[in-house]
Order: structure tokens, then C-alpha cells, then sequence
């Protein structure tokens, strides 16, 4: 099965997420959140910090990922493995590929035309927003 991964990134005063704009397919040119594939024999959760580190220049000195929630995709025989963290500091972000922007956590990320993943980041966000207490 192939595993791929995302980050939610909460900035420190937890207010906006960080978006990457996609610049290849899929979603090419909408919103999403950052992340990659988890290699063949990898850790997970290293994983996570490895994609978070080369596509921002975050590392695991900055933030504490937790593993949050899993989707599985039958059909594609695929698994998404999601991790959220809050920044501890301030930091200048350093951009692989994909544009990065902060997005006011108030915004709409079931906007499927602005938002990759058919709505899956609006969940995503809602739960983190359920156990935020726990997680930050």
C-alpha cells in the first residue's frame, strides 16, 4: 500500500495554517497542505518531519507533529497518514517547490475550487479544533 502524508501547520499564535499552491497535478494551482510519501521501511512520524523539513525548512526543533487521523482509499490502495503541530517560534519558511502562504484559519477549506482534497482539509481542520486543548 502506498502512504503519503500532510502536515497541519498552526503558526504560534494559532491563527493561520500553512498552505503550500500546488504547481503539478493532482490539484495543480489550488490550495493544500504540506506533506509527501512516506518511503518503503521509513518511520512514519519521521516521515512527516522529513517532507515538513524539505518542502519549509521546518524542523523538529520548531514543532511537535502528532498524528491525528488516517484515510484509506480502497480503490487506490493508498493510505493519507495526517499530522497537525503549532510552531514554537517564529520562522522564516524556506520554499522546495510549491508556494507557501499562511491561511487565516477562519477561511473556508471546504471551498472545493479553492482547496485541494474534495473537502478532506475542512474535516481535517474540524477535528484538530475538537482536541485542540489536548494537542497544543
Amino acid at each position: 500500500m502506498k502512504k503519503l502524508n500532510v502536515i497541519l501547520v498552526y503558526n504560534k499564535e494559532e491563527n493561520k495554517i500553512l498552505m503550500c499552491k500546488r504547481e503539478k497535478e493532482p490539484y495543480k494551482g489550488k490550495m493544500n497542505l504540506v506533506g509527501g510519501k512516506v518511503e518503503q521501511g521509513e518511520e512514519e512520524l519521521f516521515a512527516a518531519y522529513r517532507e515538513l523539513k524539505e518542502e519549509t525548512g521546518i524542523t523538529n526543533q520548531d514543532i511537535k507533529l502528532t498524528h491525528i487521523m488516517n484515510f484509506q482509499y480502497i480503490m487506490t490502495d493508498m493510505e493519507l497518514e495526517v499530522y497537525v503541530g503549532k510552531l514554537n517560534k517564529d520562522i522564516k519558511l524556506t520554499e522546495e517547490v510549491n508556494k507557501l502562504y499562511w491561511i487565516d484559519e477562519r477561511e473556508n477549506f471546504f471551498d472545493i475550487d479553492k482547496y485541494a482534497r474534495e473537502g478532506n482539509i475542512g474535516h481535517m481542520l474540524h477535528q484538530v479544533e475538537i482536541y485542540k486543548e489536548r494537542l497544543f
